[in-house]
């Protein structure tokens, strides 16, 4: 059920309120649970103001406690929703209530830092989900959420076995140790340790292959020599040639430069192409590039020589795999974060049909309903267009005001003066969009009174230079790109303006993998520390996360006069939390 019928849902239960005094705080509270689902906290307070709890009965008492949790969750008021949330007795709630309450639980735990707690609140989550893919996606938040803790937090809190939370805490420590260049003989040994300690936990086979096992290792020294396998023809071949340049830029500005020799992906095999490199001396391997070969090099041979795959291939992990791109999900993760620092809840996503388009709307819905955010509406829009009125109308619910008033026209008989009035439920707009559709999609926004909602924009909407008479009417859009195109966040040698009649030679479209071609040098000193000491390079501030994918923290910018300008930027800025294992597809086209 979309937003809009949940309104509807609400409209015909006020209705049934008013024709049965009786039941009226029932048949309310029964509407304001339909605006909370809606996203519309602020008609769900107002209903919730006049609901008098004692009339009540006990059930409905522990449903209308739960309505003022999401209320007051929906507006960063954690402490307020956990007090909310201890006067309801949960075992009275029916499955779907209670599921909500865990997870509100869990949430309010986590705003407030008590870590455990809101672990233990997941924990009870577990067996009410529906399927197996959500209960095994709540295990994996639990784990992450006590990753968080310090090793000495873990031991000195953990409840003895068989305890499910002491289970939970010593398999968080294992994995923990294992990122620390634990062997894999010694990891397994504990991991039966474990199994033998905590035979009924949870955390079933399933789970520790997908997941625990999958937090893989590597044996990465510092090397001597290196082979970069990227496609000399074929459809990659002009990214790989962008990427390539930029790598060879960063090497012949280093100090220290092993030896190198370039393969040409498409040749031969990918796993005879690798043998062939590892006895002619490689003790890395940067590439391949494209989905395919990197899974079948991954799943085919043991990886005895350690591979920087210049992509992201979901829920693939292996030993001695690395996983570097530019993938979408660091970049929903990072607008996500900064609309909600920015104090919005509320959102409309507005992306193209294509499937960048679509796989981006997907990974914005689920962080950002991840963090506690909600997504009122999602629209797509054909590129090709030029009048992109019919989507922006449908996601600022404009029809619906028109129809409001073509039947009070109808009830009344007579003309009276209207306005189109847009939703006003709506606190951020997402527009994922090129920079050309976007010049066009947004003076349209504005047109139809979206004046004052602020506009977050993933990369694609800034074409990579400055251009103010073609940007100017992107003016207040804020987006988060690479640090590399900013010369106050990425200066020296290899910054964008010094390098600008290198990169200058290759399609716009290509500009940032010129910087991930800078990166998948310059980080290879830092690999084997990246779990622990952030890297700060052109394409973000890099991280590896459980699945050895090297996450990007970016910096983000808002349109001024027609430039980008970053926005609480400092030079010592730390990445989010990137243990977060997202298993999402990668950019279309690699």
């Amino acid at each position: 059920m979309h937003s809009g019928q949940h309104q509807e849902a609400a409209r015909q239960y006020q209705i049934l309120a008013r024709s049965e005094p009786a039941q009226q705080d029932y048949y309310n509270l029964l509407a304001a649970e339909a605006y909370i689902k809606a996203g519309d906290s602020q008609a769900a307070q107002k209903l919730a103001n006049t609901i008098h709890a004692s009339s009540l009965s006990a059930g409905s008492r522990d449903r209308f406690y739960l309505l003022l949790a999401q209320i007051s969750l929906s507006r960063g008021e954690a402490e307020k929703a956990l007090n909310q949330l201890n006067t309801i007795s949960a075992y009275r709630l029916e499955p779907k209530n209670k599921i909500i309450f865990y997870q509100s639980l869990a949430f309010a735990y986590s705003l407030t830092g008590r870590l455990l707690q809101s672990a233990h609140a997941r924990i009870q989550l577990t067996p009410l989900l529906e399927n197996s893919q959500q209960r095994q996606e709540n295990n994996r938040v639990i784990v992450n959420t006590l990753n968080l803790l310090s090793p000495q937090t873990l031991i000195l809190k953990q409840p003895p076995a068989p305890d499910v939370l002491g289970g939970w805490m010593a398999l968080t420590r294992l994995l923990k140790n294992r990122q620390l260049n634990q062997n894999q003989a010694e990891f397994q040994a504990n991991l039966n340790e474990w199994k033998r300690l905590f035979p009924q936990h949870p955390a079933k086979d399933d789970f520790l292959q997908t997941f625990a096992v999958k937090n893989i290792s590597h044996s990465f020294s510092q090397a001597s020599a290196i082979a970069l396998f990227l496609p000399e023809s074929g459809r990659y071949a002009q990214a790989a040639q962008v990427i390539k340049e930029g790598f060879k830029v960063a090497y012949q500005q280093a100090i220290q430069q092993p030896a190198l020799r370039f393969y040409d992906s498409n040749s031969a095999g990918i796993v005879n192409l690798y043998h062939q490199a590892i006895a002619e001396g490689a003790e890395l391997i940067i590439g391949p590039l494209s989905k395919d070969k990197i899974e079948t090099l991954a799943l085919s041979t043991e990886l005895s020589t350690p591979v920087l795959a210049l992509n992201h291939i979901p829920n693939l992990a292996q030993d001695n795999l690395f996983q570097f791109g530019l993938s979408p999900i660091d970049e929903a993760i990072q607008l996500s974060v900064k609309a909600r620092s920015d104090g919005h809840s509320k959102a409309v996503l507005m992306t193209s049909e294509n499937k960048h388009g679509q796989r981006m709307a997907k990974l914005l819905t689920e962080y950002w309903e991840t963090n506690g955010g909600t997504v009122l509406e999602t629209q797509s829009y054909n590129p090709k267009e030029h009048d992109f009125s019919k989507p922006i109308k449908a996601l600022l619910n404009l029809d619906e005001s028109k129809y409001r008033y073509r039947r009070l026209k109808r009830q009344l008989g007579i003309n009276i003066h209207f306005t189109e009035r847009r939703r006003q439920d709506v606190d951020a707009v997402f527009l994922s969009a090129s920079p050309r559709s976007a010049r066009s999609i947004y003076p349209q926004l504005r047109f139809y009174h979206a004046t004052r909602i602020p506009v977050y924009a993933p990369p694609q909407i800034y074409s990579g230079h400055g251009n103010r008479s073609m940007d100017l009417d992107l003016n207040s859009i804020t987006f988060c790109d690479i640090p590399w195109l900013f010369p106050d966040a990425y200066p020296g040698e290899l910054s964008h303006s010094a390098l600008e009649g290198v990169w200058q030679q290759f399609p716009e479209k290509f500009i940032r993998l010129f910087a991930l071609g800078l990166d998948s040098f310059n980080i290879i000193d830092h690999l084997s520390q990246l779990d622990s000491i952030p890297f700060a390079g052109s394409t973000g501030i890099l991280s590896v996360n459980l699945e050895n994918r090297i996450t990007r923290q970016l910096v983000c910018a808002k349109f001024v006069d027609g430039y980008p300008v970053l926005q609480d930027f400092t030079p010592e800025q730390m990445p989010v939390n990137q243990n977060i294992v997202y298993s999402e597809d990668v950019r279309s086209g690699l």
